[in-house]
């Protein structure tokens, strides 16, 4: 069913889907640049027009009243802010516990203001030995998908090289709320 929402979605949207061909194995999927609400929804239309089993990660507020359901029913896990960190702890714990399945994160937050981006999606992918696929949307071109799925190599800055380079000429759905591709560990902290 929802392959065939999928369908529906890309043959009537203005957006066009450009996409590599979907992991063969579960990875930590980047939704990036994340400048709108608008980019959850063309995250859905990639993951299930390819067929991928994910889950995501979003505010715990998404999940209040009706809505928890459903975004649950989505593939949401809720994310206590306050408490980052064990959020990290939980989804590793849970992979290497033998669930399988994709993550979608949005590690630049949501719509701008920050300088960073978060690291958690570093952690889970280092912690839980999973590649990282670079998903996209960019408005200049009116495109979306997946791009490169790359293995971290523990070398911060290296990876993060690859990632910005990937992320340079994609704008986002409002690109003037577009963060750069970066962690506060390149500065030599931990990520």
């Amino acid at each position: 069913m929802r392959r065939l929402v999928a369908r529906i979605f890309w043959a009537v949207s203005r957006w066009k889907l450009v996409t590599e061909p979907a992991p063969t194995r579960p990875t930590v999927l980047i939704g990036a640049p994340h400048t709108s609400n608008w980019d959850f929804v063309l995250m859905l239309g990639i993951a299930w027009r390819l067929g991928m089993d994910f889950r995501w990660l979003g505010k715990k507020s998404l999940f209040a009243g009706w809505r928890g359901p459903i975004m649950r029913g989505l593939g949401g896990i809720p994310v206590d802010r306050a408490d980052a960190s064990r959020v990290v702890d939980e989804v590793v714990a849970r992979i290497k516990g033998g669930e399988v399945f994709g993550l979608v994160v949005t590690p630049d937050g949501t719509r701008g203001g920050n300088t960073h981006w978060k690291s958690g999606f570093y952690r889970i992918a280092r912690d839980a030995d999973m590649p990282v696929t670079l998903g996209y949307v960019d408005r200049t071109t009116m495109t979306t998908g997946l791009g490169p799925t790359i293995e971290l190599t523990g070398d911060v800055r290296g990876d993060m090289d690859r990632i910005r380079a990937f992320y340079a000429d994609k704008a986002g759905f409002r690109p003037e709320k577009k963060v750069e591709p970066r962690l506060t560990a390149e500065d030599g902290a931990e990520p």
